[in-house]
């Protein structure tokens, strides 16, 4: 009798503890089971994220594939942003030579600039000659662009017809060499294509460089004056500035990277006189 009631206890003990072990492995499954559904909602999550991203990076791509791009040599017509700002005229006097000494400040990006300026005393500029731009002959005109007098000048059948006030790189007294050296070429050059909408008002393209460019370029290359992976440049033309800016070309600031920048009403009036193929010379 004993035997038999410690028997049936030891079989009630064994049952309880196998209910709570199959209780516990219940439960366990039960919490891996909810773990892993959270896992598959967050990686279904997660590919809808790099789905959405992918089908907009392919709107964007179709977008920018569609939009034609500038001719080489132009400037797409997007919001202009000024180079320059917090132009500060410091000081401003004669050197007793025919020259004017002017002391410039200005904001160039998060750096500030302070530049001396020597320039004669400016001549006579603005119209000449009265035109009917219509009825010119484009093949007549010719640009003559003086560095040392600040000046760029329109000739019509051998006759001076306009003179503008120019600016050109930081050295306009320097001849340009090479890329990036922010010079304006000296010589003989025509221009070669003009866009209306130029970010900088209006852009005449010469065609520079021309075989004359190159034979120089190869020259100072081959003595080498200029480094083997010197490249030569492009994009040179005749352009304005940006609205408001007309200040920094009265006061002979060298602003551009090697191109001539005139204010932007004279550009507008040049655009009207000259042509593809007109002829440029540009001297020091």
């Amino acid at each position: 009798m004993f035997y038999r009631a410690a028997l049936q206890e030891e079989s009630g003990e064994r049952g309880q503890t196998l209910i709570q072990r199959r209780f516990f492995l219940l439960r366990a499954s039960e919490v891996v089971f909810s773990s892993l559904s959270c896992i598959l909602l967050l990686f279904s999550a997660v590919i809808r994220v790099i789905g959405t991203l992918l089908l907009c990076f392919t709107l964007i791509a179709q977008t920018r594939a569609q939009q034609p791009a500038p001719q080489k040599g132009e400037e797409a017509a997007v919001p202009v942003v000024p180079k320059l700002h917090n132009f500060k005229l410091l000081a401003e006097y004669p050197d007793g030579k025919g020259n004017i000494v002017r002391e410039v400040q200005y904001d160039e990006g998060l750096m500030r600039v302070r530049q001396t300026i020597i320039m004669p005393i400016p001549i006579k500029q603005g119209q000449v000659v009265k035109v009917q731009p219509d009825t010119m002959r484009k093949d007549k005109v010719m640009i003559l662009v003086d560095k040392s007098d600040y000046s760029l000048q329109v000739y019509y059948n051998n006759r001076a017809i306009r003179n503008y006030k120019a600016v050109f790189g930081p050295r306009p007294q320097d001849d340009k060499c090479r890329e990036g050296d922010r010079c304006t070429p000296e010589g003989s050059f025509v221009i070669q294509n003009i866009n209306p909408r130029s970010q900088y008002n209006k852009f005449m393209l010469l065609n520079y460089p021309n075989d004359s460019s190159r034979a120089k370029f190869n020259r100072l290359k081959a003595r080498g004056i200029l480094p083997a992976t010197a490249t030569i440049g492009h994009s040179i033309g005749i352009h304005g500035i940006w609205p408001g800016g007309d200040d920094m070309i009265e006061m002979g600031v060298g602003w551009t990277d090697g191109c001539i920048a005139l204010r932007n009403t004279d550009v507008d009036e040049l655009f009207t006189l000259v042509g593809v193929g007109t002829k440029v010379f540009i001297r020091k």
